[in-house]
């Protein structure tokens, strides 16, 4: 129970991280109206170009600092890696406080972005401490956490000044570094650079055992395996999930641990883990609430009238219901399971968001139902499309080809969010915003199409066993199901 502790705490401290970036993420959708208009508290008011990059920038600030984190985990480790990530954070937020130019604002946006790269650390570290029981709801706290940073980001961005709310963010922003230091490294980082001693001292810390039990010596063997894997290509029969839970022990490893490029050459079940972890990722971006997150007060401006419910109120419900969606998604990954569970969510976002065209479109029935289904879109959304993948990102990649390829998938999304943020105001403008739920809708059943019949079930299994799902043919993967 006491280890069981020690994780949740641990988990929480690193949730800290991804909520200070989602406090900055969903910031440009309370102070964008202020910043272009003449009453501004910046030097001059923003041009449309400028209000453009203030809404996206911070994608292309992920796509830079994802591949340099992607480096840095390996030879900083989980812990000082995501101090490092919030650290930029920090910075930025400096920035924001002690200038009001245009420029120093669009610098601090990109900062933002960079600072982003705490989302590539934090499913990585928690998922390499944590029991596998409970892997599911603990890795999607990173998820939770950044939904409740763009409440509190609307929230305080609705009811303070510009100037006290800013001072607030950073003082969390420096909170969070301060907590992150007094966490105990990743035991497969001490393992991957040969101080199996540190490493049972993490194990045991973080289970609270004792450093030479023979739960802690079990755990070592589990990451010897993980780090050197037996190929695909070269195995004639796996192990079933029942005998692989049954045979902890015994390994086969290799005399010289595979580089990266040689093990996702010569590694098939890792190629097609990452082809469905991209065409997973992709989904989720243009299944679209990002951008109902980022321009949420904007977007209830359009289409629930003032006098019906403010957009302040509005945004801050659906931020609202993003955290307990949340709390809900990585609930439901651990009980219902990850393939399931999008199958069936990405259904209902698609339903909703044909409903929610319609609506627009129409312009049926009241507009307070508008808001209320695009609540249940966020919900269906979150729950699945918004937690799973990012799920099992930590959960089916061996550990020597984790980070690289995380970074990879990280930064496509970062690409995706920089391309559908900084047309979307565009796009709007030209077509309206009923037909974009169209879209949306389209790309939510493509999605649970897609998981019927790529999408492995991996609730409650170690990285070995999910490997040998992936080579498995695909009427072979149904009948399992």
């Amino acid at each position: 129970m006491k280890g069981l502790l020690i994780q949740v705490i641990s988990g929480i401290i690193l949730g800290l991280g991804c909520m200070g970036f989602g406090v900055s993420f969903a910031w440009p959708s309370t102070t964008l109206l202020l910043f272009k208009s003449e009453n501004t508290t910046l030097n001059r008011p923003m041009s449309e170009s400028e209000a453009a990059l203030f809404g996206s920038l911070s994608s292309v600030g992920g796509m830079i600092g994802n591949p340099l984190m992607a480096v840095l985990l390996g030879r900083l480790g989980r812990k000082y890696s995501a101090i490092l990530s919030t650290c930029v954070g920090l910075i930025a937020w400096t920035l924001v406080v002690f200038s009001s130019t245009v420029e120093v604002i669009l610098t601090a946006i990109f900062l933002f972005g960079v600072s982003g790269s705490v989302m590539l650390v934090v499913p990585v570290y928690i998922s390499e401490f944590c029991q596998e029981n409970i892997r599911g709801i603990m890795t999607s706290l990173f998820v939770v956490f950044n939904g409740l940073g763009m409440l509190v980001s609307i929230l305080l961005g609705s009811i303070l000044s510009y100037h006290t709310m800013t001072y607030v963010f950073l003082v969390m922003s420096g909170a969070g570094v301060v907590l992150l230091s007094i966490l105990k490294e990743s035991p497969v980082v001490f393992m991957q650079k040969g101080k199996e001693e540190e490493a049972k001292k993490s194990v045991a810390y973080y289970r609270s055992w004792d450093p030479n039990s023979k739960e802690v010596m079990q755990e070592i063997e589990k990451i010897k395996r993980a780090l050197n894997p037996d190929l695909d290509e070269d195995k004639s029969i796996f192990q079933s999930p029942e005998e692989e839970k049954l045979n902890p022990e015994n390994p086969s490893i290799p005399q010289k641990p595979l580089t990266f490029m040689e093990l996702l050459r010569k590694s098939r079940s890792t190629r097609r883990a990452m082809v469905v972890l991209l065409v997973l990722i992709t989904a989720a971006i243009f299944q679209g609430l990002v951008v109902v997150v980022v321009y949420a007060i904007p977007l209830f401006s359009q289409v629930v009238p003032a006098d019906v419910m403010s957009p302040a109120l509005c945004s801050v419900l659906l931020c609202g219901i993003n955290v307990v969606s949340s709390l809900l998604g990585g609930f439901l990954t651990d009980k219902a399971g990850r393939r399931m569970l999008i199958i069936v969510a990405s259904f209902l976002t698609g339903t909703f968001c044909v409903i929610i065209g319609i609506l627009i479109i129409s312009e049926w029935g009241p507009k307070w139902l508008i808001a209320v289904f695009i609540y249940l879109y966020s919900i269906s959304y979150t729950v699945g499309a918004g937690t799973v993948p990012f799920v099992m990102m930590a959960e089916v990649l061996l550990p020597e080809v984790k980070g690289y390829i995380t970074m990879l998938i990280m930064e496509w999304a970062w690409l995706c969010n920089f391309a559908l943020l900084y047309v979307f105001q565009s796009i709007v403008a030209r077509y309206g915003i009923g037909p974009v739920f169209f879209v949306f809708a389209a790309i939510s059943f493509l999605t649970s199409g897609y998981s019927i019949f790529f999408v492995p079930e991996t609730k409650g299994l170690s990285v070995n066993v999910i490997q040998t799902l992936f080579l498995k043919k695909r009427r072979d993967l149904e009948t399992e199901q």
